[in-house]
């Protein structure tokens, strides 16, 4: 998926946050684990809110979290960013709902 397509499905589907495209940006470009803290200062997010985004899409699945409290893309995750989902099966994925 292009960096427009995943911003503008991080538009369509409510649950994401604008922090997620930034996410998703930094996840497509850079294929390993990361914590929080590494995340935010790669994206320029603070590292608390980022670690909260990070929960919530591991919680959907979009991203695993290992037993050393790093994150990386899953393979559902990789089926995103390759444009392979569809909008609606991106929202029934909201981690609230999880």
């Amino acid at each position: 998926m292009t960096p427009s397509a995943v911003k503008r499905m991080v538009k369509r589907v409510k649950w994401l946050s604008k922090i997620d495209y930034f996410i998703f940006e930094f996840f497509d470009d850079h294929d390993i684990e990361v914590s929080p803290k590494v995340l935010a200062a790669n994206i320029g997010y603070d590292a608390g809110y980022a670690g909260k985004r990070l929960r919530a899409l591991s919680t959907s699945g979009l991203l695993q979290q290992n037993e050393n409290d790093l994150y990386e893309l899953s393979d559902l995750g990789r089926e995103f960013l390759a444009g392979d989902l569809a909008t609606d099966e991106v929202e029934a994925l909201d981690p609230s709902e999880q």
